[in-house]
């Protein structure tokens, strides 16, 4: 009995598929931890639902990150970098309200998603935004990937 178990295991475990990420070939995904103080001016902004500052330390993604305070106790980080080209001069996102938009070929980006909300219909492959863990503890929201 032990042995029909261990084969229906063993069949099981080889025949589980390997789930495979669509990994951003634009996006160099670099380690980096970077803590915000909400009680400093350029990020007390994000004591307010809704909110989203952008942070432009050169310690922190490739072109920065944009971080938005969700709800009462979310916030989420994306990469300053349009996610469907390579860094280059124009590449850096600006913020729109609620939204980014990538000079080079004004794509616009959710800051509450990180979705791409004007995906062109080419039948090419586009990405979202390239999104970093962002956790709230008091008021310091900590980045990192």
């Amino acid at each position: 009995m032990k042995r029909i178990y261990s084969l229906i295991l063993l069949v099981l475990l080889l025949s589980c598929d390997k789930q495979q990420t669509n990994r951003n070939p634009f996006l160099q995904e670099i380690g980096f931890a970077f803590d915000l103080n909400l009680n400093l001016p350029t990020y007390s902004p994000l004591t307010n639902i809704g909110s989203s500052v952008y942070v432009g330390n050169q310690q922190v993604g490739t072109r920065g990150v944009f971080v938005t305070r969700v709800n009462f106790d979310t916030v989420r980080a994306f990469e300053g970098s349009c996610p469907n080209h390579a860094p280059n001069n124009c590449s850096t996102m600006t913020m729109n309200g609620s939204e980014v938009v990538c000079a080079c070929e004004d794509y616009k980006y959710s800051l509450f998603t990180g979705q791409m909300l004007n995906r062109p219909d080419d039948g090419k492959r586009y990405y979202d935004m390239l999104e970093y863990r962002a956790s709230l503890s008091g008021n310091t929201v900590i980045i990192s990937n």
